[in-house]
């Protein structure tokens, strides 16, 4: 098989602890280099012993060697290292938010076709078998007619004043960081798009900390609540006439708890419910992002995520804060 050659624009927590050793452990994947403003990949060198060192970005988008680059730098850093490293010559998988504007995809989208080189933002969650049978599910008509889907992700840095999240010129924020999950498992599943969005934000610091957001989709009702200042908790919820499916750790499984998907049926005549449980321990949906890249790369497949499927989660983010109504 082959191989493609990964570098890494920046030594984030997440990168060192998530995405550095998966690709590492990725089929087909090498961890070549990291470049750090200090030049320091000690943290990396310790699962790949073999990743170079750079002291700065350009000298990594210089290097021949590496193929594909994983950019966690700043929100507001992603559309300008993502632009220099296709022009490098490099793949590109972004973390998300990949842009603060939909529009901002436009030129990334148009100079991906134009190189033929891939170029992706790093949402993870649709490699995910769990997701992948509740999509099935979903088109199979397993829990009925679907009526409301209701996504939550909270978690609490309050604490942590100087990280990026709670920094508006970092492009922080709750919907920004984890908005793209909660209303992108929306669409991901149904393959429907808003028809109206209406939020309400509590905001700190100039970025929102909590956001309750609604919509109309053409044949449900949706509720999403994101915060950065609540106890930790994720959860999406199908309603149908017929049935509840229920993801119980939708977007962090393994570090929120397992991969579980539950569906329930109202037993006719009494009133009760059947429950059925399907598990997915020990699955890395990092890896499987890696590798699905990987098969791109080498012509194998088409990138199963496209630009134009997170261009339409960042369209509905935009049209949160258009509309918001701050509390």
């Amino acid at each position: 098989m082959s191989v493609v050659n990964w570098g890494i624009l920046g030594a984030a927590k997440f990168a060192r602890q998530h995405m550095g050793p998966a690709i590492h452990r990725a089929e087909g994947a090498r961890l070549a280099g990291v470049a750090s403003r200090s030049g320091d990949s000690s943290a990396f060198q310790a699962f790949a012993p073999d990743a170079r060192a750079y002291d700065n970005y350009e000298t990594l988008l210089a290097d021949p060697e590496i193929d594909a680059v994983y950019i966690p730098l700043p929100n507001h850093l992603h559309v300008e290292w993502s632009k220099k490293a296709m022009q490098a010559g490099k793949h590109v998988l972004c973390e998300k938010p990949m842009t603060m504007r939909a529009t901002e995809f436009d030129d990334l989208i148009a100079m991906r076709d134009a190189t033929g080189l891939v170029c992706a933002e790093a949402y993870m969650i649709p490699h995910h078998p769990q997701w992948q049978r509740a999509k099935e599910l979903y088109g199979a008509g397993a829990i009925g007619r679907v009526m409301l889907v209701d996504a939550v992700f909270s978690y609490d840095n309050s604490a942590d004043v100087e990280n990026i999240r709670n920094r508006p010129e970092t492009g922080g924020g709750s919907l920004p960081d984890i908005g793209v999950y909660t209303l992108g498992a929306a669409r991901l599943v149904t393959g429907e798009e808003p028809q109206d969005v209406q939020a309400v934000l509590h905001r700190e610091n100039g970025v929102d900390v909590f956001a309750h957001v609604t919509a109309d989709f053409p044949k449900f009702r949706f509720s999403s609540v994101t915060s950065m200042r609540m106890a930790p908790r994720q959860e999406v919820t199908f309603h149908g006439r017929e049935g509840v499916m229920r993801l119980t750790a939708p977007f962090n499984p393994g570090v929120f708890g397992e991969a579980q998907l539950e569906v329930s049926h109202t037993v006719h005549g009494g009133g009760r419910s059947a429950v059925t449980v399907e598990r997915w321990p020990g699955v890395n949906h990092y890896v499987l992002q890696v590798e699905a890249f990987g098969r791109a790369v080498w012509g194998e497949e088409s990138y199963p995520v496209p630009m134009e499927f997170v261009r339409g989660t960042q369209a509905m983010i935009d049209r949160c804060f258009d509309v918001a109504r701050d509390i």
